[in-house]
């Protein structure tokens, strides 16, 4: 009998790979990837730009990030249950002048809050009757609300944003500190806990979740997926009006399009957010990641005096990469009545 070489006995006692193995390392891959990449991000502009990682140019970021995080949120809502909203910009400013015009012109600050988030809410409510009751396709429903906000806030101001010294309370919404944080970091910490627990720990997230994943699955399960597509419309819409609250109490000021350029930005976190945690699902921490993410670029690429186009470049190029995984969850959410 030949002997066989060694080599072969030790190929015999060696354990073959597990298929596990590979599957547990891609999983691992596209839930936290992105995650890791917006991780290396920060890692590189610590090292090229300067002051880049001074408190005060972090609590700058997360400031920036607090209105992008809220406005975020409230579009996740929408597209956990497979509805875009893309109104919620022009809601936001619209809702930001009532707001602002009612304390410019000495009315209580708690009733420009509360007029604030009616405007959200009653916008939200009204793309989700437009989607469910009137069969318009929510891309559509949605940009011409957005146009009526937008056409709304012109008239109320007649292009001329609203400005003043104003009530210190109410300032203190957007300006004010507790224990040394800036409060819109508390804002946005709260709120995104708020919205994690709903979504993972209600009955109320779980049927938002399922309509949006299997909606016959779910209507035949008992859920009313009518109700929970208004519901995530209508978050969306009271969650633009929470921002335009934020929004004006911070800048001291509200115009027609103040908050206009959180559409993109907002849209991009949630796309962006879908490449992790959950990969291809809308979900809260990763919409909280893609804002940071937005944000720390936007930072950094200004500290290391890049020019304003730059960021919107990279901008369009994160919504590329995201939308390339999500294309069938937008598709779904832009066209299906």
């Amino acid at each position: 009998m030949t002997d066989r070489p060694a080599t072969e006995d030790a190929a015999e006692t060696r354990p073959a790979a597990s298929p596990l193995t590979g599957a547990r390392a891609r999983a691992l891959v596209a839930a936290y990837g992105t995650a890791v990449g917006g991780l290396l991000v920060f890692l590189v502009f610590a090292l090229a730009a300067d002051n880049f990682l001074t408190v005060g140019n972090q609590f700058t970021i997360l400031r920036q990030v607090s209105f992008l995080v809220v406005f975020s949120v409230g579009f996740t809502f929408a597209l956990t249950t497979s509805e875009l909203d893309l109104s919620f910009a022009a809601v936001a400013s619209l809702a930001g002048v009532v707001c602002g015009g009612l304390v410019h012109h000495g009315y209580p600050w708690p009733l420009a809050v509360v007029a604030a988030l009616a405007i959200g809410g009653v916008f939200g409510l009204a793309n989700g009757l437009f989607v469910t009751r009137a069969k318009i396709p929510s891309l559509i429903a949605t940009l011409a609300t957005a146009s009526i906000a937008t056409g709304t806030a012109f008239a109320l101001t007649e292009g001329v944003a609203w400005v003043g010294r104003w009530d210190k309370s109410f300032l203190w919404l957007g300006r004010g500190h507790v224990g040394g944080v800036p409060v819109l970091v508390v804002w946005m910490v709260v709120i995104a806990l708020a919205a994690f627990f709903v979504m993972r720990q209600t009955r109320f997230g779980v049927w938002l979740t399922a309509t949006g994943q299997a909606d016959e699955a779910a209507r035949l399960a008992g859920i009313p997926i009518r109700s929970m597509k208004v519901w995530g419309l209508a978050l969306s819409g009271l969650f633009a009006g929470l921002g335009a609250v934020l929004l004006t109490a911070s800048l001291s000021s509200a115009g027609p399009t103040s908050a206009d350029d959180f559409l993109m930005k907002g849209i991009a976190a949630v796309l962006l957010g879908m490449t992790m945690f959950e990969p291809g699902r809308p979900n809260v921490p990763g919409t909280v990641v893609g804002a940071l993410v937005i944000g720390v670029l936007s930072n950094g690429l200004v500290l290391l005096g890049a020019a304003y186009y730059v960021q919107e470049i990279v901008l369009g190029l994160i919504i590329l990469a995201s939308v390339a995984l999500s294309a069938s969850v937008l598709t779904k959410a832009a066209f299906t009545v």
